[in-house]
């Protein structure tokens, strides 16, 4: 049953948070560069961090797209979580607590939406932006995808709207939540205390998201907190003996702004109009994991941890190779 909102209580003028910190973001990137060539030369030897003029300017375009698709088509979004606004079950307000326990559920809620995005081709199609650099830094937390307002993605939000969070309540703590995530692309801070490494989502942690080696595929979707994949079993650390490779599995190639927003989007369609598919194997192209083919000519997360452990069965039940779905195929 749709609410009466006669009564409602005016929601406060949330502030377009990310928008306002876009300058910082600039201003820290341009730090972190400074940073690192002074500790370079200082160091007279290779050390930990890396820029790519045409790397770090490709990353820079795209938050800048990202900010301007907001703008201009955040009303998708905005819009289908007013919708849903009417068949809310409870009312939080618009209180210190419920920003507080918004910001909680919001994280959790990101975290399924970050493991999805990583399980579903079409939600890839557009995270796959963020993961298109080969180097980590500052820069790449400003690699944004253009398209998040046409792949439905919000739909996965709206649990927190059936449960009493006002939408623009929720769009702001999830801007909140990606501010967080923006110190914790880099390679210049080593590890922070155990406690915190233990409750919060670190560089650390998230260098093993980034990366492509096999142990680290599909680990670490915490946006603020990386105690929901120690719960639901996708923590996996980072390790000295295996320093984290940047990037995607198929490397894109370019540092054209256009074609990393839009060059998966192309190939699933490309995939999915291939002639003679039946109707399954052409939603197994858009809606299957990255990497999925009807032949099985191309592998998924799970076939490259597989074809590891069978060249080095020592790594078999470590962290990032416990899978049941690897340990089945290993025990074929």
């Amino acid at each position: 049953m749709a609410h009466n909102d006669i009564m409602e209580p005016t929601a406060p003028d949330f502030p377009p948070i990310l928008a306002y910190a876009a300058p910082l973001f600039f201003v820290a990137v341009a730090l972190e560069v400074l940073f690192i060539y002074f500790r370079k030369k200082r160091a007279g030897q290779a050390v930990r961090g890396r820029y790519e003029a045409k790397d770090a300017a490709a990353s820079m375009t795209m938050g800048l797209g990202n900010l301007l698709s907001d703008l201009a088509m955040g009303f998708i979004s905005l819009g289908f979580m007013l919708w849903v606004w009417q068949f809310r079950i409870f009312d939080w307000g618009f209180g210190l607590g419920a920003f507080f326990a918004c910001l909680l559920a919001q994280d959790f809620v990101y975290f399924y939406k970050h493991y999805a995005a990583h399980r579903v081709r079409w939600f890839w199609s557009a995270h796959v932006v963020h993961h298109s650099s080969e180097h980590y830094n500052l820069s790449t937390a400003l690699r944004q995808p253009w398209n998040n307002h046409f792949t439905g993605f919000v739909i996965l939000s709206a649990p927190l709207v059936l449960l009493g969070f006002h939408p623009l309540l929720v769009f702001f703590v999830g801007g909140v939540n990606l501010i967080y995530q923006f110190w914790i692309h880099t390679e210049t801070i080593d590890r922070m205390p155990k406690w915190f490494e233990a409750v919060f989502n670190t560089p650390s942690h998230h260098r093993v998201h980034h990366a492509t080696n096999p142990r680290y595929l599909d680990a670490n979707f915490g946006g603020i907190l990386i105690i929901w994949d120690r719960l639901f079993g996708t923590y996996v650390a980072e390790r000295e003996d295996d320093p984290c490779q940047y990037g995607v599995v198929k490397p894109i190639k370019t540092f054209n702004p256009v074609k990393i927003a839009f060059a998966e989007l192309v190939q699933i369609l490309k995939d999915a109009g291939q002639s003679g598919l039946s109707l399954r194997q052409r939603a197994g192209y858009v809606f299957g994991p990255p990497g999925y083919s009807h032949d099985g000519s191309r592998k998924m997360s799970e076939d490259l941890k597989r074809d590891f452990l069978k060249a080095h069965p020592e790594y078999a039940g470590q962290q990032g190779f416990c899978l049941k779905s690897v340990d089945v195929s290993l025990a074929e």
